[in-house]
């Protein structure tokens, strides 16, 4: 009798999902349908990463962050044994803290004179690199092995064995590394050098990817999200941990309300800093707007649907204020001209200084069709997917008059706007 209850009460629970499905009215579910755009988009996603792994052209690295965002598109390519294969190098090369490098290339690539790479004896064929102004490689990696399993159906990776631990053991010590090393007790969130929104520049000097004594310590929404995000997908596909990861979870997303989310101004707040800002004292870095950071802040679940379509709204207006072409603008304001010593980051809407990433922007298209807004999400990628047709491909980022910058086969940009697509399609009544 519990048996048929308990399949009752799934069964029940699926319905409910399913009638919360968004759906589209007849004229945009045409619109959907017919969209040519859309089409091109998904062959030539395929014939991208069809290429191999790492991030783009201009890369040699695979990277996690960018692997986060296209395994869905490389699972319609790969067999999963090459999936898993990538996922569990980053496992093998996992440091004796627990930290997770952001990518991996061959060891025979690596030139003279070349010393930022890791190395580990359970990958021999592999040096690694990790960009440590970030703190979205552990969540990273957690996000894209439970993507993994969702579109592969294969479980078996939790239970394979890396040097003295099991895949679901290090994905916990993964966590706790960033626990350990990367949590302000003070304010009960993460931290990580200060970059511009999701950005791996930090402003103090030179390249400006590693920690050192010139980093100004800082917590923004983005690290915070990404880890929120990363424990929900623990928690679901590994559920006897979830007495562990709940409270902290909890704490992070009651803290990042409480600290980082500016009521008033309906926006999240660029930083809190730790030990002072590397900006000028009369530079008000609060009218700053991040576009990324919010997009993963809605993934994470930490805005209501009024304040998902206020931040909508506001993205926008921003965007029309700054002539970009669409809300995959990183940041508006961006930061004035020399905040950045890297020179990528100036003059002003150049790379994570106010380029126009679809590898975020599509992600907030993929949340306003989660979240019911799929008129919106439509109006919203028609840019996005336009360009790609335009210049025959998936730029990394775009200048503010829309020309194409960086990469030229960039395959997070390619995965997220497939999974946006596919969002989009999946609204539409089959009748």
């Amino acid at each position: 009798m519990k048996k048929y209850l308990v399949i009752a009460a799934l069964a029940l629970v699926f319905n409910a999902k399913a009638q919360d499905k968004p759906k589209t009215n007849e004229a945009l579910s045409q619109q959907i349908i017919s969209d040519e755009n859309f089409k091109f988009v998904k062959e030539k996603a395929l014939e991208v990463i069809a290429e191999g792994f790492n991030a783009g052209d201009g890369y040699r690295e695979v990277w996690i962050r960018d692997y986060n965002t296209f395994i869905n598109l490389a699972a319609k390519v790969y067999p999963k044994e090459e999936l898993k294969e990538n996922l569990l190098v980053f496992f093998r090369m996992q440091g004796e803290d627990g930290n997770i490098i952001d990518g991996f290339t061959p060891a025979e690539s690596i030139g003279e004179g070349e010393t930022d790479f890791s190395y580990s004896e359970l990958e021999p064929r592999y040096a690694g690199h990790k960009n440590t102004v970030e703190t979205d490689q552990e969540t990273s990696l957690v996000q894209t092995v439970f993507k993994y399993i969702k579109v592969t159906g294969d479980s078996s990776i939790l239970e394979e064995v890396v040097g003295d631990k099991t895949i679901a053991e290090r994905m916990e010590w993964s966590m706790d590394f960033l626990m350990n090393e990367r949590f302000s007790e003070e304010y009960g969130l993460l931290w990580g050098a200060t970059t511009a929104d999701w950005g791996d520049v930090q402003p103090e000097h030179g390249w400006g990817v590693d920690l050192d004594e010139n980093t100004h310590r800082a917590i923004d929404v983005y690290d915070n999200a990404m880890m929120i995000i990363a424990l929900d997908n623990l928690m679901e596909i590994m559920p006897q941990v979830r007495k562990r990861w709940m409270p902290v979870k909890q704490q992070l997303a009651e803290n990042v309300r409480k600290h980082l989310w500016d009521k008033k101004k309906q926006k999240f707040i660029p930083h809190i800093y730790l030990e002072g800002s590397p900006f000028p004292e009369d530079f008000d870095e609060e009218e700053i707007y991040y576009f990324g950071g919010t997009a993963i802040a809605i993934e994470a679940g930490l805005l209501s649907k009024k304040e998902i379509k206020v931040s909508l709204d506001e993205m926008v207006s921003r965007v029309k204020q700054a002539g970009a072409p669409s809300i995959g603008l990183t940041i508006y304001p961006p930061y004035p001209e020399g905040f950045f010593a890297n020179k990528i980051m100036n003059p002003v809407y150049s790379y994570q200084n106010g380029g126009d990433w679809t590898w975020f922007g599509g992600r907030m298209v993929l949340e306003l069709v989660k979240n019911g807004f799929v008129k919106e999400a439509y109006e919203q990628i028609q840019p996005m997917t336009e360009r790609v047709v335009k210049n025959k491909g998936f730029y990394e980022w775009y200048s503010i008059d829309n020309e194409p910058r960086g990469s030229g086969t960039f395959k997070g940009s390619a995965g997220v706007l497939v999974d946006a697509i596919e969002a989009l399609e999946q609204t539409v009544d089959p009748k």
